[in-house]
């Protein structure tokens, strides 16, 4: 997707270099419709340049920070030397992921989406969470939940979750922890099936949680948790940990939760 308005003095931009001359560089811009900037010599790097050719060339893809933009004129002022190879790095990274949902878009909606229906859906995303990529990642992670507060229809949000979650590869962490578990009664053994049935959700594991409880060495067992980031794969952890507890003490019980493993055999 192109945007048909102007960048903003500082924002950074993605350019690629259309022509060089004596004086400086022109660079078409990747993200705006139309729109071509100029870096003049003494923007292209630091010091005295001999030859501006002997820096960039022609084709090449570069991130370049706005200067000033004049309207009337036509014209977009920029810097190459102003840019880091941190800011670098991170906005060429955030111009493919982009890439990557406009490609997202056409297999959601088909090749032939009309540039209006494109425009509409693509603003609500951007409204809601700042990119069209965080749109579908956040899809891809939460379902329908992560597109509440667009005005997107039933069957736009059934496409873009679908979409989302067949193609974007969501970057999940994973946490670990441990209960003991113990019921001296005679029905220990089912009161332990109880409460493992517990600590693995008993089916109330929100989707974007993996969680799985296994056997270490009694009375020891694990609790594993994949999660989107770490404060819901901690909470999961915990909360697991403690139906655990609170399910075993209904027959007698106790149930005791910690990070680093006891047993020696598994």
């Amino acid at each position: 997707m192109k945007f048909s308005g102007w960048p903003e003095n500082g924002e950074l931009v993605v350019g690629k270099i259309d022509e060089i001359e004596d004086f400086g560089v022109f660079v078409d811009l990747e993200e705006y419709e139309d729109k071509r900037g100029l870096i003049h010599i003494s923007e292209v790097a630091s010091g005295w340049i001999k030859n501006v050719r002997d820096h960039v060339r022609e084709g090449q893809t570069v991130v370049c920070k706005v200067l000033d933009v004049d309207t009337e004129s036509q014209q977009i002022d920029l810097s190459l030397k102003d840019v880091n190879d941190h800011q670098r790095s991170d906005k060429i990274q955030e111009w493919k992921n982009e890439q990557k949902a406009d490609n997202w878009m056409e297999l959601a909606f088909g090749e032939d989406i009309g540039d209006e229906t494109y425009g509409s859906i693509a603003n609500e995303l951007l409204a809601a969470h700042g990119s069209l990529y965080e749109g579908f990642e956040q899809a891809a992670i939460h379902g329908e939940e992560a597109l509440e507060d667009t005005d997107l229809d039933d069957d736009e949000r059934d496409a873009i979750v679908e979409t989302a979650r067949e193609n974007v590869s969501v970057p999940y962490v994973k946490v670990t922890g441990y209960v003991d578990l113990e019921c001296p009664d005679g029905d220990g053994v089912d009161a332990i099936k109880e409460a493992l049935q517990a600590a693995e959700g008993n089916g109330e594991v929100p989707d974007e949680v993996d969680l799985d409880v296994t056997y270490v060495g009694a009375p020891e067992y694990r609790i594993r948790v994949q999660a989107p980031n770490y404060k819901t794969a901690e909470d999961q952890l915990e909360e697991s940990a403690r139906r655990a507890a609170d399910r075993i003490a209904e027959f007698g019980g106790t149930g005791e939760f910690h990070r680093d493993r006891r047993s020696d055999d598994e």
